[in-house]
């Protein structure tokens, strides 16, 4: 019987009822009541799948439901062009701005920006540090390294693998998620590299999450290790992949678990194949409904009362949240994420995974 996998429902995370003004005094209709319009700005395509494929399909369907007007656009990876569009949506009438911050610095500015206009702002998926945002939106992502340390470590028992050297592909360090997964997967492994059962190995952060420069770091760290790596902490599935891909070259994949984060096609794809032990699955779809039940109640002028609270480590100030639990995803449960409906069969069982497919209850 498939595992139940949405941790917590969107509308279960925003309490119901307790609703009060909130004031806008832009983009207004033939009276003064502001006309709702929504601007969101995604980091880029490049550092997963997830941003083109989950959020910006799951965040469209959310605005289009509610039948409000709402400009999602993708900043690839580009500082200035993410100031720009910024720009440009408040310049056209957004009432609220939804962003995910390439940097919180970069992040900081808009939001700052945008409230100076008196445009309401939401961070989505990534803390904006020192910002200004109303609420922030997101999985609880110590959680997810937590999932992921613990997840090394089985699949590292599981293949018997004694005393074994870990090497880490940290994310991007401008990134606070990167922190947070940082903080989970170390409070799992930091213990055993004390205690003598694990040897912690080289452990570098990846310039914006970036694959190729993944590929590098970790070919420079199979060398430096003199190929006694035994297993790799990679903190999102591209980062996975790229390690795989070294592993690969050097005849050791499948002989060294990697993890990963996202639960993209690829990376369900190598853990099918046996070249990746696990992933984490965020419900991306429950992540856009709340940020966008928000976003809507904002344009509205109303604001919607939270149970969370994530304290922004620069100002301490306590941001409202809504934190979504992720779940992980070893072979055994790959078709949970299917099942979900987050990824198709058609786009995973593709050619020689089909029988991988089959054999894992997919169809």
């Amino acid at each position: 019987m498939r595992r139940g996998i949405l941790s917590t429902a969107a509308a279960g995370v925003l309490l119901a009822g307790g609703l009060t003004a909130c004031s806008s005094d832009t983009g207004t209709d033939s009276g003064d009541t502001p006309t709702p319009k929504i601007g969101v700005i995604l980091p880029d395509s490049a550092s997963s799948d997830r941003w083109e494929t989950a959020d910006r399909r799951f965040l469209q369907e959310a605005f289009d439901a509610a039948g409000v007007d709402a400009t999602i656009q993708n900043a690839q990876g580009d500082k200035a062009q993410f100031q720009t569009l910024a720009d440009q949506m408040i310049t056209d009438g957004a009432t609220v701005l939804m962003i995910v911050n390439l940097d919180s610095g970069t992040g900081k500015a808009v939001l700052d920006k945008a409230k100076q206009q008196g445009v309401a702002t939401i961070d989505y998926d990534r803390l904006t540090l020192g910002g200004s945002a109303e609420y922030y939106v997101s999985f609880d992502n110590e959680a997810v390294g937590q999932l992921q340390g613990e997840g090394l470590v089985k699949c590292l028992t599981d293949a018997g693998v004694e005393e074994p050297t870990i090497a880490t592909l940290n994310g991007s360090e401008t990134d606070n998620n990167a922190t947070l997964f940082k903080n989970g997967y170390d409070g799992v492994l930091d213990p055993l590299y004390e205690s003598g059962e694990y040897v912690k190995g080289p452990d570098q952060w990846v310039p914006d999450w970036d694959g190729a420069q993944a590929a590098t770091i970790f070919e420079q760290m199979l060398t430096q290790t003199g190929g006694e790596i035994h297993g790799v902490l990679a903190a999102n599935d591209t980062l996975g992949n790229a390690a795989i891909s070294v592993l690969k070259r050097n005849q050791l994949n499948g002989q060294v678990p990697v993890t990963g984060q996202d639960a993209t096609p690829q990376g369900l794809q190598n853990i099918l194949a046996g070249d990746q032990c696990m992933t984490v699955y965020k419900a991306i779809k429950a992540e856009a409904q709340a940020a966008a039940d928000l976003a809507v109640a904002l344009a509205n002028g109303e604001r919607k009362e939270v149970a969370q609270t994530v304290t922004d480590p620069e100002t301490n100030r306590e941001v409202p949240s809504v934190l979504l639990t992720p779940q992980a995803i070893y072979k055994e449960n790959v078709a949970d994420v299917v099942n979900d409906g987050y990824v198709t069969a058609e786009e995973l069982c593709t050619d020689e995974f089909a029988e991988l497919c089959a054999e894992a209850g997919i169809s």
